[in-house]
């Protein structure tokens, strides 16, 4: 099978050049523009299918709140058009960042139906750079259906653990990559470089959950399920880590 795999990918690869040379010459970034109208549009079947999944995810959330008293101190990384506000508790003071600057029309409407919660700002910025936000300074990061496209998935989790308080927990819920044994694992492999570029970098091949392990968090929480979704992205994970 792995003769095969390769062989197809490399097929899809020779197909895919056309996009390739694209993303060399500038071009492809127009698809910037275009890929925050299909995620919020998408955003609403997937929040209907997990939407069981997620409850069962940020109600731990009250759990990190200051021991002082106050309200939730929460960092979204790659918060998209803000399909997770609906499940934060009321009061849960919020930064919004995102590497996309095209979502913030998107955001703005999720904010507006979503007046439970105070918005802190929206912050242009990648994952693996959030120097805007000081060191030790939220109760709770979040992050969900991120960590399949950044480009370094070790540095995006090591900022999320800098700006939070000791305590305070790294929250995320992420399509991995299936099992070696499976005919998903294959498919993912075969599809990967169409997914790339239809995904704006997303990766059905990572295997995020290692790298979660990886980072020295005080307490790991993680469960791995099949979602249900499309088949290529239907393997995740979901949990929680403490700092």
């Amino acid at each position: 099978m792995p003769v095969l795999m390769h062989a197809c990918t490399l097929l899809l690869k020779i197909l895919t050049l056309p996009l390739q040379v694209a993303e060399l010459l500038g071009i492809y970034k127009f698809y910037k523009r275009v890929f925050p109208v299909i995620v919020y549009n998408i955003s609403f079947s997937y929040n209907s299918k997990m939407n069981e999944k997620k409850r069962e995810l940020f109600r731990e959330l009250q759990r990190f709140s200051p021991r002082g008293g106050g309200p939730l101190r929460l960092l979204e990384v790659g918060c998209g058009s803000g399909a997770n506000f609906q499940h934060y508790p009321t009061g849960t003071r919020v930064t919004c960042t995102d590497p996309n600057p095209h979502f913030q029309n998107y955001l703005q409407k999720s904010m507006d139906k979503n007046d439970h919660l105070v918005y802190e700002k929206f912050v242009v910025a990648p994952g693996e750079d959030l120097r805007v936000v000081e060191d030790n300074s939220v109760d709770v990061v979040v992050c969900t259906l991120v960590l399949c496209s950044v480009k370094n998935t070790p540095k995006v989790i090591g900022e999320a653990k800098r700006v939070l308080r000791p305590g305070g927990a790294f929250f995320f819920l992420e399509h991995v990559q299936a099992d070696p044994s499976s005919w998903i694992y294959f498919f993912q492999h075969v599809f990967q470089p169409l997914m790339y570029y239809f995904g704006d970098g997303c990766e059905t091949t990572r295997a995020t959950w290692k790298h979660l392990e990886a980072a020295g968090f005080s307490d790991l929480q993680l469960r791995k399920f099949q979602a249900p979704l499309f088949f290529l992205i239907r393997p995740h994970i979901v949990g929680y880590a403490v700092k």
